[in-house]
């Protein structure tokens, strides 16, 4: 674990994968819950959980950097399930890759349980990790300038659906009509660090 100072009040703290990451931001969260760490946000990424809002982060840096990481949190929420159409455009490219029939790409996907593992790019955009390495996929070499809102996408290890329309360089599998963000819900985003989430294939899929 490394952790570094980010302007006056907030800490960068670095660890070695994303489970730890999503342990760590876990175990703030807990102690932000209980009143023993005031901070404004805690923002988990890939491998780095950013504190901000902090009274003393130079305490809060030497207790972080004394103590073990925490264990990995509870996996007993409950599971978001995600209706799915998978009419995605780059299927035939993603099967290629997989080395498995258009068909597979579907049931592998939708036999898989994922979890968010951190939330970034546009509101209610989350990183779900769940599949095995093997099936990472690489980016689009040319992105597009244009993707649907609700379309559900492939790019390393991680699969997202994307809340708006906006560009993007993902592969597209499939496509959903679930709202991600909605500023008139409370919470505003369907999917939080954390959260799992199975995809459900629609009729006809």
């Amino acid at each position: 674990m490394r952790v570094l100072p980010v302007g006056d009040d907030a800490l960068l703290v670095e660890v070695s994968s994303g489970d730890e990451a999503e342990a760590l931001h876990a175990e703030l969260l807990r102690r932000r819950a209980e009143g023993s760490l005031p901070a404004r946000e805690i923002v988990p990424a890939a491998r780095t959980v950013l504190i901000d809002g902090l009274d003393s982060p130079a305490r809060l840096a030497a207790e972080l950097t004394a103590a073990e990481l925490p264990p990995p949190p509870s996996r007993a929420h409950a599971v978001v399930e995600i209706p799915v159409r998978y009419d995605g455009p780059d299927l035939p490219d993603v099967a290629a890759h997989w080395g498995v029939p258009v068909p597979e790409v579907a049931r592998i996907h939708a036999g898989t349980e994922f979890r968010v593992a951190f939330c970034g790019f546009a509101p209610g955009f989350g990183y779900l990790t769940g599949l095995p390495p093997r099936y990472d996929v690489p980016r689009r070499a040319t992105p597009r300038t244009a993707v649907p809102a609700g379309s559900v996408a492939l790019a390393g290890p991680y699969t997202g659906v994307y809340p708006r329309s906006s560009p993007g360089g993902w592969q597209l599998i499939g496509s959903t009509d679930v709202v991600l963000w909605d500023h008139t819900r409370v919470p505003a985003a369907l999917l939080a660090p954390g959260t799992r989430v199975r995809f459900v294939p629609e009729a006809g899929s």
